[in-house]
């Protein structure tokens, strides 16, 4: 079983990751993970904290020579800006965020002791994690990337690039929409025996706890509530050459909770940050009296980056999967029952 743990506040000395269960014989290459935390900081729209952290990751533990030894590994991502113990205590909390939410659940006086772990920060940890799932992936040549479709409803990119510059000038933010695809992904993962083995809803799940996102959909998705059945249903076919094949893909490359071989295509909204330079209304939890919200540095929009963030979920998804159903000590071992079961579906 593939599982992971991630520790670390967004002002904190470091985020800190540990992943249990990848496979002893993968090749680490500390530079492919780099790449990842980059495209994490990138986009249109993103603040000065991207300006600050310059996120570079170090393997503690779980590899020799740079190669998996099966045995955990930990991620270390250090906070250029660790200053925790300094900044100033919040008491105003933002609507949209974690804090009230928070402050209720823990009794907490002291907002940050909220945000400081509810910040998206934390998805540093969680891209590092899914840029080794994304090496392992690429052994099977399975390929996820994604890609912005719309922001503020805007979905050319002059027009994004405006929606975005209006929100700044406006002391506001802006969401959107990505897709995330995943290509040469087999059929067969997943299962339809108990509703936490169905890939979509393990996919799901793993999206949906990036923090921002209200809403996401594979394949037609909600576009299904429009039309007939006759109308959206992938026919199937079968040729000697091809074997098995679909000439649509309303699907989204999932049928019954498993991979059906084909691209499967997960689409996900990611709502206006909460932090607002022109904050709404809220109210002081010591005095209760009506106040404004809280400021913290934040963005204007990160669209582009949840969508790095999202295929670094679906890498950790497909990667559990795949070790669900062709084993999980030896990478070699892997391969070899990988290609046996693509020779049996020829």
């Amino acid at each position: 079983m593939l599982r992971y743990l991630t520790a670390g506040e967004s002002h904190g000395k470091a985020l800190v990751a540990i992943l249990e269960g990848m496979p002893a014989g993968l090749r680490v290459d500390i530079k492919k993970i780099d790449q990842e935390l980059a495209r994490r900081q990138s986009g249109f729209g993103r603040g000065l904290r991207m300006q600050i952290e310059k996120d570079k990751a170090e393997i503690l533990a779980g590899l020799k020579k740079d190669v998996t030894l099966g045995s955990p590994i930990a991620l270390l991502i250090e906070n250029k800006d660790f200053s925790i113990e300094r900044l100033p205590k919040v008491t105003c909390p933002r609507p949209g965020h974690a804090d009230l939410a928070g402050l209720l659940k823990y009794g907490f006086g002291d907002i940050r002791n909220v945000l400081e772990r509810a910040s998206a920060r934390e998805t540093a940890s969680r891209v590092g994690i899914g840029a080794i799932c994304k090496l392992f992936l690429t052994e099977f040549k399975i390929r996820i990337s994604s890609r912005v479709l719309s922001v503020g409803g805007e979905s050319s990119a002059v027009g994004m690039k405006k929606k975005i510059l209006q929100a700044k000038i406006k002391k506001d933010t802006v969401g959107g929409i990505f897709e995330v695809i995943v290509k040469g992904a087999p059929a067969g993962l997943g299962s339809y025996v108990q509703p936490d083995e169905r890939l979509d809803g393990r996919l799901a799940q793993a999206i949906m706890s990036i923090p921002g996102i209200k809403a996401m959909e594979i394949g037609l998705g909600f576009d299904y509530a429009y039309r007939f059945g006759s109308l959206v249903h992938d026919a199937i076919y079968y040729s000697k050459a091809k074997g098995y094949f679909r000439r649509t893909n309303n699907a989204g490359g999932i049928e019954g909770g498993i991979s059906n071989g084909q691209d499967i295509i997960i689409r996900a909204c990611m709502k206006p940050i909460s932090t607002l330079l022109k904050p709404l209304d809220s109210v002081n939890i010591v005095t209760k009296r009506a106040k404004k919200a809280a400021i913290e540095r934040s963005d204007i929009c990160v669209v582009e980056s949840a969508g790095v963030i999202a295929e670094s979920a679906s890498a950790f998804v497909l990667t559990d999967a795949l070790l669900e159903k062709f084993g999980s000590d030896s990478l070699k071992d892997i391969k070899e029952n990988y290609q046996n079961y693509l020779k049996r579906m020829r």
